[in-house]
């Protein structure tokens, strides 16, 4: 037995030796991308959270107190400008109405009265003057009472879009109770806050006085289909946060947006003579950036780089590395510092748009 053992071993050890050689050959053989940094103008989009509110957004209250009559429009439906909305109970401004229209009348006669009898020297000017001081007062107070008797119909100050209602029908009213609100969503304010850094980058680097263009990413992270405009900064920094806010205007032709959204802004920051990599180029180790640089003779360098800006599947780097560096494209998990590989050289140009077509796919 100890024979047939002793003559197994060596067989054994010569199989497996012959299959790590064959796994050997087989890496060896495999041929792995490789590309260069390219320096290029482009444009990243800065990413900053944001909330949306209506071009107009307002109270709707009761301007005189009463029993709420009547209710003619529903939660969410779209009002014109001018359309009767809420009718409190009229009844006693009208009547208070009807008083002042007869004490008009009242005051008018005696008014044309006395100015007969001042006409024939009967009565004296003052006399007169106080006939159309009476008939005065008495038109100021039947405008009075039509303005009451005017506040007892709620209408639609501009066109929008009715919110829930705080109030029912037959709801005894005081003076300013809230009933609704109303929006104009025909356009949006989106208000976003910029640090006071980024701020500075955006007031020096702005070239004209063409407003700025921005996008919108919607909370389900869709991109709003309207592009807006920065119209306006505030005129202070918020002391605790660092911030000044930003407003953006969007059309929202089809009424998407709504008041009290949230969603993301991105502004556009163009980079000039920008180191660009592909993501997939990089690796991380303990939070920092890594890329494998391949020297003339095939070895595998580790060597750490600096982010300065991220976009979609691509890196900015502002340190690690320069264009005349061969950076690993693909295969990092298959290598380690040191290894020596063969190696297929992709222009950079087609390597970063072979990877925005991978990932759009």
């Amino acid at each position: 037995m100890k024979r047939i053992a002793l003559l197994i071993c060596p067989i054994v050890l010569l199989v497996l030796a012959s299959c790590h050689h064959t796994e050997k050959e087989k890496e060896e053989s495999e041929v792995f991308p490789i590309t260069s940094p390219i320096i290029k103008d482009t444009i990243i989009y800065k990413e900053y959270v944001a909330k949306i509110n209506s071009i107009q957004h307002i109270e709707l209250r009761a301007l005189e107190p009463g029993y709420l009559q009547n209710i003619y429009i529903d939660e969410g439906q779209h009002v014109q400008k001018g359309q009767l909305l809420f009718q409190i109970m009229p009844t006693v401004y009208q009547n208070e109405r009807q008083k002042a229209d007869a004490e008009v009348n009242f005051e008018e006669i005696e008014y044309q009265n006395t100015k007969s009898l001042s006409d024939s020297n009967i009565v004296s000017p003052k006399e007169l003057a106080l006939a159309k001081a009476k008939l005065d007062k008495a038109k100021a107070e039947l405008s009075l009472a039509q303005t009451h008797l005017g506040f007892t119909e709620i209408r639609a100050p501009f066109d929008g879009i009715i919110d829930r209602f705080m109030v029912r029908m037959g709801s005894l009213l005081d003076d300013g109770e809230l009933l609704t609100t109303l929006s104009d969503n025909s356009k949006m304010w989106v208000y976003f806050n910029v640090p006071e850094s980024e701020y500075l980058h955006y007031i020096t680097g702005k070239k004209s006085d063409n407003p700025t263009k921005v996008k919108l990413k919607m909370a389900n992270q869709d991109m709003f289909d309207q592009e807006g405009t920065v119209e306006t900064i505030e005129a202070d920094f918020n002391n605790e946060t660092g911030n000044i806010a930003f407003r953006a205007t969007f059309p929202n032709p089809h009424s998407v947006l709504r008041h009290g959204e949230t969603g993301n802004i991105l502004m556009p920051i163009s980079l000039k003579h920008a180191m660009i990599i592909p993501q997939a180029a990089t690796f991380e180790v303990l939070d920092k950036k890594f890329v494998y640089v391949v020297e003339k003779d095939g070895t595998v360098r580790a060597r750490e780089i600096t982010i300065g800006q991220e976009m979609p599947h691509l890196y900015v780097v502002t340190e690690g590395i320069t264009t005349d560096d061969h950076i690993l494209l693909d295969g990092l998990r298959k290598v380690q510092a040191n290894d020596k590989i063969k190696t297929e050289y992709v222009d950079p140009q087609k390597a970063i748009s072979d990877m925005r077509g991978l990932h759009a796919e």
